[in-house]
């Protein structure tokens, strides 16, 4: 859908639902506390998101408050400051559900949402959700295996005025602009990406007001894991293991889905070096709830699994892992 026939239409949708509501004498005054309640309910599903991941709940819900932000605009009067609030929120909630169902591999729908979270960012004229949604669309398309795509939402992102007022936007930018590189098998330019980001984040000032979806998550174990990911795909093992280390040893603990994910990378390296038993060891510390439920990480272990079985087929730690992966089957 054009961008712009997907603006008007949710325009002319919130006009007319404001000229369809009954008069009940004066209006409501729609105020900065209605939009911070709903960023706190915002909150939650972002620490909901980080402990479980991918979740079509998860999913459902920012959705459901990104329309309640929208049904906000015509509940009573307000401010040119709290509507475009409200629609820089409603942006930002959409594009958690588009996350969320990018996490869970359910690309179709991520796209769904894209669509609307760029709509609603425009509305807003907010730069942070614009870049949230620009660079949430390039990761999107770096998992689909499409890397040309992939650069060139990142771009649009890392080409928005906020990379260069904030060098935490622009570190996220080019971090993820590395791990796009690794998928294209670019190590030199995943290599001067990743420089450049790990430069342009100990150029941010902490102190610097960010938005509670970046505060959440963006930090050097995120920075390690993007670099985890890209070497990983490349080959580079020892540089994958080096970077998944720095990562775990780093990582807050509400971030239990990217510990989970972090692991699982981690195992993969190992085996690729022909480290069996760690390599084993390692999987079998991924919680059974992100072994079953999450699709990233079900998947990559899934994968684990084939390739122990074509290293080690026949041994103890073979059997191990089965029974322990036969378990994980049990408990969920």
């Amino acid at each position: 859908m054009n961008r712009r026939t997907l603006v008007g239409g949710i325009a002319a949708a919130a006009a007319a639902a404001a000229a369809a509501a009954p008069g009940t004498g004066a209006p409501r005054r729609i105020g900065m506390g209605d939009v911070d309640r709903l960023q706190q309910r915002f909150g939650e599903i972002i620490a909901s998101d980080h402990r479980h991941g991918g979740q079509l709940g998860i999913e459902q819900r920012a959705a459901a408050l990104a329309d309640e932000a929208l049904n906000l605009q015509n509940a009573g009067s307000a401010s040119q400051r709290v509507r475009s609030s409200l629609y820089a929120s409603a942006a930002a909630f959409r594009s958690s559900a588009m996350w969320a169902a990018i996490d869970g591999r359910r690309y179709g729908d991520a796209k769904t949402h894209m669509r609307e979270a760029q709509a609603l960012a425009e509305m807003s004229g907010d730069q942070a959700i614009k870049f949230r949604i620009w660079s949430h669309a390039g990761t999107m398309y770096r998992h689909m295996g499409r890397p040309a795509e992939a650069f060139a939402a990142n771009d649009v992102a890392r080409n928005l005025h906020i990379t260069r007022r904030d060098p935490l936007f622009a570190s996220l930018g080019l971090a993820r602009q590395a791990a796009i590189h690794g998928a294209s098998q670019d190590r030199t330019g995943t290599r001067r990406a990743f420089e450049q980001a790990q430069d342009a984040m100990l150029r941010a000032d902490p102190s610097d007001y960010r938005p509670v979806w970046m505060l959440a998550f963006y930090d050097q174990a995120e920075l390690d894991s993007l670099a985890l990911s890209a070497h990983l795909v490349l080959g580079d093992y020892p540089t994958a293991e080096f970077h998944a280390h720095r990562c775990l040893s780093a990582l807050r603990p509400h971030m239990v889905r990217s510990r989970a994910i972090t692991t699982t990378r981690l195992a993969h390296a190992q085996l690729a070096q022909g480290d069996v038993d760690a390599a084993t060891a390692t999987a079998m510390r991924v919680p059974a709830d992100a072994a079953t439920q999450h699709a990233r990480v079900a998947r990559m272990l899934q994968e684990f699994g084939a390739a122990l079985r074509a290293t080690a087929p026949g041994t103890t730690t073979m059997q191990t892992w089965t029974e322990h992966a036969a378990d994980w089957k049990m408990a969920a």
